[in-house]
C-alpha cells in the first residue's frame, strides 16, 4: 500500500505537469505538512520513520513562478523540527528559510508554524527537507516551480516528467547515529542502502518488491527531475543504454550537455531530458552509486530501479527476461563511472554552463566589492581531560572554516540581529582570510596540529555588494569533495581548480561569461572553488557543507546582508507565529 501511495502521487504529478506546464497568472498556494512518525519496512527491517504526512519521501510541492506560498507545518512528534525550502531565495523573507537557530527557533512539539514566501524569478527543480539535527535523512521531498513561459528547450515534445529523489536508508535510528558520533568523537555509522524515491531496489535484502519503476513509451521524450537528498553521499547516476541531456541545474537553465552519467551532490538538483529511443517492451536499469573522495568508511552499494517501456514483453520469469536484465545491468555498470573517478566528476562539473540567453541572462558580477577566502577543513581535536575519545589517535573529529568550528546558538541569529540583541549570540568577526598561510592541500594529513577554535562568527556586507568567496580545501585528515550550500542567494561558480588558490593568477582565468549558477557546489577534492554573489537579499544567511556529518562537526559559517536604502530592500517584519526558543 505504501508503494501504491507513492505511485498515485507520482501519477498525479505527471498529469499535473502535462496539463499545466506553464502559467502566466500567479496565485497563493497553500499546503499543510504534518511531521509525524510512520512504521516503514525496508531491507527486512521495520522501524518508526520520521515523515511528512506519513509519506516517504514526502509530498511534492508544485507551484508556479510568481506564486505566493504558504505551508503550515505542524509538529506531531516529541522532538523539535524545522523545514528548509532548499534553493528558494526567500527574498526579504528569511524568517521562512528554515535552518534551526539560524533564521528561526525550532517548531516545538504540538505546535505549528506557517512558512510564507513568494517564488520570484525562479523556475525548475528544487527540494525541501528538515533542517534540524539529522531529520532530513527521511524528511524530504521535491519542490517544483513551473515556469510562466515555455521551456527554452524542446518543451512542446515532452511527454511527461519523472521525479527521482536519491536518498539513504538507515536500519538504525539516525538521531542516535548522530548523537553517538558527537558523544564519542568518532565518525558516524554509514547508511545501509541508497534509494530511488525511497526504494532501494533488488540488490538489497528483501527489496525486490521495493524497486522504483518508471513507465515510458518508445519514441517519446521525458523530463527527469533528479534530486540528491542523501545525507552524506555524492552520487553518480546513469540509465542503461540511454543518453541524458542536462538542461537545468538548481532551478537555473543551462546550455544542453549530453552525457551517459551525472554526478550530483547532496542538495543539488539536475533536470534531464531522456529520449526513449529503445524498442517497446524493453526494460533498462536506473542506477545510483557513490562518488567517493573520503578515507572514512562509506556505504559501498548501488541502488537499482527500472525504466520500463510499454508494449509486449516476455513473461517476467522467462529466461529472456533474466538474460535481458543481466545485459542491461552490465551496460549500466559500464555507463556508471568508477566510484573513485574524480576525472569524470571534474569533466562533468566543468561542462555545466549557464544558458546565458537574452531571456535568461547570466548576471555574474564582473567586478567585486569584497573577497573572502576561507579554508574548509576536517579537524582533529585533542581529547578533553578525563574523557575517552574514539576518533583517530584517541582524539575527536571536528570541522571548520578558517579554523572556526561553527556553534549554533541557543536562540535564532536572525531574530537576535533584527532586535539588535547580538551580545552572547553571535559576533561579526569571522576571519576573511585564513589565519595562517601554509600549503593547504599539501600538508601532512595527520602530523600537524589540527585543533580548531569554536564560535558563532559571521561577516557582514552592504546591500547590493558584489561578493566573492573562495573556498579552499585542505589535506587535513583527507582531501575530500565538499558540497557547499549558500542560503538566500544563488551564486556563480567563476573558477575552480586543484591545489592552492593563487589570488594573483587564478582570477585571470575566471569564467565571467557563462559560469554555472547554483545554490550548492562541490568544491573539488584537494582544490578550491571561487563563487560570486549579488548580495541583494537582506537578512542572515547560512553557508555550510551539505554532508550532514561535516555540518554537525562545524563546517559552516554565516553572513549578514544589511538592509538597502529603499523600503523594498529591507527585511520584512517577523511573522506573528514565529516559533520561540
Amino acid at each position: 500500500m505504501e508503494n501504491l501511495g507513492f505511485l498515485i502521487i507520482s501519477t498525479f504529478l505527471l498529469i499535473f505537469a502535462t496539463l499545466l506546464p506553464y502559467s502566466s497568472a500567479s496565485t497563493t498556494r497553500r499546503f499543510h505538512f504534518n511531521v509525524e512518525w510512520k512504521k516503514v519496512t525496508r531491507l527486512c527491517h521495520t522501524k518508526q520513520l520520521l515523515t511528512v504526512n506519513g509519506q516517504y519521501p514526502g509530498p511534492t510541492v508544485a507551484v508556479h513562478e510568481g506564486d505566493t506560498v504558504e505551508i503550515k507545518v505542524t509538529n506531531r512528534i516529541a522532538q523539535n523540527t524545522t523545514i528548509h525550502w532548499h534553493g528558494l531565495r526567500q527574498y526579504r523573507t528569511g524568517w521562512a528559510d528554515g535552518p534551526a537557530y539560524i533564521t528561526q527557533c525550532p517548531i516545538r512539539s504540538k505546535q505549528s508554524y506557517t512558512y510564507r514566501f513568494k517564488v520570484e524569478d525562479q523556475r525548475g527543480t528544487l527540494l525541501w527537507h528538515a533542517h534540524h539535527s539529522w531529520q532530513r535523512a527521511s524528511v524530504y521531498g521535491a519542490f517544483i516551480i513551473y515556469p510562466r513561459q515555455p521551456y527554452p528547450f524542446s518543451g512542446s515534445h515532452i511527454q511527461s516528467e519523472i521525479p527521482i529523489i536519491l536518498g539513504e536508508w538507515w536500519n538504525d535510528d539516525v538521531d542516535m547515529v548522530e548523537k553517538e558520533m558527537m558523544k564519542t568523537g568518532a565518525g558516524a555509522n554509514v547508511s545501509d542502502a541508497y534509494t530511488l524515491n525511497g526504494l532501494p531496489g533488488p540488490l538489497y535484502p528483501c527489496s525486490t518488491k521495493d524497486t522504483f519503476t518508471a513507465d515510458v513509451d518508445a519514441g517519446k521524450t521525458y523530463i527527469l527531475r533528479i534530486i540528491n537528498a542523501a545525507l552524506n553521499n555524492e552520487l553518480f547516476l546513469a540509465v542503461a543504454n540511454h543518453t541524458l541531456t542536462v538542461v537545468e541545474v538548481d532551478a537555473v537553465y543551462t546550455k544542453p550537455v549530453h552525457t551517459k552519467a551525472i554526478m550530483i551532490a547532496p542538495g543539488q538538483t539536475t533536470t534531464l531530458l531522456l529520449r526513449a529511443d529503445q524498442l517497446s517492451g524493453g526494460e533498462f536499469i536506473i542506477a545510483a552509486t557513490p562518488y567517493v573522495t573520503s578515507v572514512f568508511p562509506f556505504n559501498n552499494s548501488t541502488a537499482f530501479g527500472f525504466l520500463r517501456y510499454s508494449g509486449k514483453s516476455k513473461p517476467e520469469n522467462s529466461e529472456n527476461t533474466r538474460r535481458r536484465r543481466r545485459l542491461t545491468a552490465m551496460s549500466t555498470v559500464a555507463a556508471l563511472p568508477n566510484m573513485l573517478d574524480t576525472k569524470f566528476a571534474t569533466k562533468f562539473s566543468d561542462s555545466i554552463k549557464s544558458l546565458g540567453s537574452a531571456k535568461y541572462p547570466c548576471k555574474v558580477p564582473t567586478k567585486i566589492d569584497k573577497r573572502v577566502i576561507t579554508t574548509i577543513s576536517l579537524n582533529l581535536q585533542d581529547c578533553p581531560p578525563n574523557q575517552t575519545c574514539e576518533g583517530y589517535a584517541g582524539k575527536r573529529f571536528f570541522a571548520s572554516m578558517n579554523n572556526i568550528s561553527f556553534i549554533r546558538p541557543p536562540i535564532s541569529i536572525l531574530e537576535s540581529y533584527y532586535k539588535k540583541q547580538s551580545k552572547g549570540v553571535f559576533s561579526l568577526d569571522f576571519p576573511e582570510k585564513p589565519p595562517n598561510r601554509f600549503d593547504f592541500t599539501g600538508v601532512d594529513p595527520v602530523s600537524e596540529n589540527m585543533n580548531t577554535e569554536f564560535g558563532t562568527k559571521l561577516f557582514e556586507v552592504e546591500f547590493g555588494s558584489r561578493l566573492e568567496i573562495v573556498f579552499q580545501g585542505t589535506s587535513f585528515l583527507n582531501i575530500e569533495n565538499h558540497p557547499l550550500h549558500v542560503h538566500g542567494h544563488n551564486f556563480f561558480v567563476v573558477g575552480r581548480g586543484f591545489g592552492n588558490f593563487d589570488p594573483e593568477k587564478d582570477p585571470k582565468r575566471y569564467n565571467l561569461v557563462d559560469p554555472p549558477e547554483r545554490n550548492t557546489f562541490a568544491v573539488p577534492t584537494g582544490g578550491w572553488a571561487a563563487i560570486r554573489i549579488n548580495a541583494d537579499n537582506p537578512g542572515v544567511w547560512f553557508i555550510h557543507c551539505h554532508l550532514e556529518q561535516h555540518t554537525s562537526w562545524g563546517l559552516a559559517m554565516g553572513f549578514i546582508v544589511k538592509d538597502g536604502p529603499l523600503p523594498s530592500q529591507t527585511l520584512l517584519r517577523p511573522p506573528h507565529d514565529l516559533p520561540q526558543c
